[in-house]
């Protein structure tokens, strides 16, 4: 589960790693209001930032310096006047609902540090780095020794020693050190205690030195958080923290009726039964030249009104010129399927190819089934086996 930027900052500044401080706002007005406020305290710059779980902010212009209250109102009413387009978006891009209003900082150096899962090592691990301010994926790319791992004991975390040898190799000694060191093992504390897949401060940024604080100061200016799903029953505040406005409605809707359902690109609809036949399943889709429009896993127990609404899902993006059904039936018995797919097309309809591949439990009375409602579903093609059905949906959406 993701959640917003002004929401990260705010769990990093209750485990007591520096925040600037800032308010999320919906309108242009309360933009203007809460600068005015910064403004009020001191403040001699303000940043507005669209809240949305997408990248790339910067770039596509949602990332605003503002130096008064009217400059604010103007920078929020364009960010939630337009949608935001960037390469982390749809291409129709995302609608911006909220606005991120802060207290800008003088910045002297920036660093990325992050905790994350290494699925490669099996271990939470701590990713930081120089170059902070930037894209890591790039810097990964072009400057893999720029990156230091730090992987994590699985019962202790991150040892003290760790974290400030990190911190050094960032360049970083006197009382900078000193913070660093305490916000990398505050991160890890946080990533453990709330299940959390990733920790991800970019950027940490040392602020130059003041008559108060001579060396210069480190502080989070922006924040990334992600956690396991399935963990949230144990985190009931993190959980409310979901913002459903901001994921695709499909997917959603899929999860209602116990349906693991991911939105693709591609033109031919896949439901499937088990994760792995359903990767198969888009992997000969693709190696016969064609593109999967989703991953859907009914799982082994869902009833024929959970397949009839899977098809009711598939069937409702645009995108879709074929469906293609392949089910090896265990738990799940293909009686049921065929069931549903009868049931689909009278209350759903098929207006694309359906490609139908049944092995397993209750088969022959699932083709059975389908054979008697052939001429209520002329669209509907069986197949003899998985090879034999990608080539037929292929064929079919040419």
């Amino acid at each position: 589960m993701k959640i917003h930027e002004f929401q990260a900052r705010q769990l990093l500044a209750d485990a007591g790693i520096p925040v600037p401080p800032g308010t999320m706002v919906t309108s242009a007005a309360d933009a203007r209001r809460a600068a005015e406020s910064i403004f009020g305290a001191g403040g001699r710059l303000v940043v507005v930032k669209a809240q949305v779980h997408a990248g790339g902010r910067g770039k596509a212009g949602f990332v605003k310096l503002v130096k008064s209250p009217e400059e604010a109102f103007e920078a929020a009413t364009f960010m939630l006047g337009n949608r935001m387009v960037s390469p982390q978006t749809p291409p129709e891009g995302l609608e911006v609902r909220r606005l991120l209003v802060a207290e800008a900082v003088d910045i002297e150096r920036e660093f990325y540090v992050a905790i994350t899962v290494d699925r490669a090592r099996r271990t939470n691990t701590l990713i930081a780095s120089a170059e902070g301010g930037v894209e890591i994926e790039h810097v990964a790319a072009t400057r893999p020794d720029a990156i230091i791992r730090v992987p994590l004991h699985p019962v202790d975390g991150l040892a003290p020693f760790q974290a400030r040898d990190a911190a050094m190799a960032l360049g970083l000694r006197g009382k900078p050190l000193v913070q660093a060191t305490d916000v990398m093992l505050r991160l890890a504390a946080t990533f453990r205690k709330l299940d959390a897949s990733l920790l991800e401060i970019n950027p940490l940024v040392l602020m130059p030195g003041t008559a108060e604080h001579p060396q210069g100061r480190i502080s989070a200016v922006d924040a990334k958080c992600t956690f396991d799903d399935n963990a949230l029953f144990r985190h009931k505040s993190i959980a409310e923290l979901f913002d459903p406005s901001e994921e695709n409605p499909a997917e959603l809707h899929a999860a209602e009726h116990g349906l693991s359902y991911v939105a693709l690109d591609g033109n031919i609809g896949c439901l499937v039964n088990g994760a792995g036949l359903a990767m198969s399943t888009m992997d000969i889709i693709s190696l016969h030249g064609a593109s999967p429009a989703n991953f859907l896993d009914v799982g082994g127990s869902a009833s024929e009104e959970a397949v009839a609404e899977a098809f009711r899902i598939i069937l409702s993006d645009s995108k879709v010129k074929g469906v293609l059904v392949n089910i090896f039936g265990g738990i799940m018995q293909c009686d049921r399927i065929a069931r549903a797919i009868v049931g689909a097309a009278e209350t759903v309809g098929f207006k694309v190819p359906l490609v139908v591949r049944l092995e397993g439990t209750n088969v022959d009375e699932a083709r059975r089934i389908l054979e008697a409602a052939r001429e209520r579903i002329p669209m509907m093609q069986a197949a003899t086996d998985l090879t034999d059905a990608a080539d037929r949906i292929t064929r079919a959406v040419a």
